[in-house]
């Protein structure tokens, strides 16, 4: 297995441990501790990519690996936010991403019918960027608030942590209604 793969493994690796320190109040800066390993989590897949593309090692595991690992990062974290006492968030842009996820996912199986790989444009990075740095800033927030008991405003979690959250939504649905016309083709409601 090389480098860039390792990387993505990696990522999918954290996801446990990522659960464990939001829901453990137990553990000492347990916050904090999910906010670390959510960035790390986070620049294995900035690097696994440039990696692979830089070395020549792109493979057909990182390929399927890769957005399913990304993926999965982001729902679980914002999931977490749904239910979490200290920071509640709604359900609305959760839905609304899992849905653009199920769609994009749908459309790349039309078109590898087709025999055709459709690579994530600028508006899908864009999207998941965004998305990563919100969530990076929400576990601040909970980290300063809640391990540290610093008084942070309310509204940071309530206008700029929210407002956050609805961009990375807004740019979840361009990115999906982007992603749908470049795929229209391989719908075709007669076969």
């Amino acid at each position: 297995m090389n480098l860039p793969n390792k990387l993505t493994l990696l990522r999918v690796i954290l996801i446990p441990f990522f659960l464990v320190m939001m829901y453990v109040d137990a553990i000492p800066l347990h916050f904090l501790w999910a906010l670390v390993i959510f960035a790390a989590a986070s620049l294995t897949d900035m690097l696994d990519g440039k990696i692979a593309r830089a070395r020549g090692l792109v493979t057909n595991f990182g390929k399927f690996l890769d957005p399913l690992a990304d993926k999965v990062l982001v729902i679980t974290a914002l999931t977490v936010f749904v239910e979490l006492k200290e920071f509640r968030m709604s359900a609305i842009p959760l839905v609304i991403i899992i849905a653009r996820e199920f769609m994009v996912s749908g459309l790349r199986l039309l078109a590898a019918e087709e025999g055709v790989v459709i690579a994530a444009g600028i508006w899908g990075k864009l999207k998941t960027a965004f998305t990563m740095v919100t969530i990076v800033g929400v576990m601040a927030y909970l980290s300063l608030a809640y391990d540290f008991g610093l008084a942070v405003p309310d509204f940071v979690k309530t206008w700029i942590l929210g407002a956050l959250i609805w961009i990375s939504t807004a740019l979840t649905i361009i990115s999906g209604l982007v992603y749908l016309k470049g795929c229209w083709k391989y719908i075709d409601g007669d076969k």
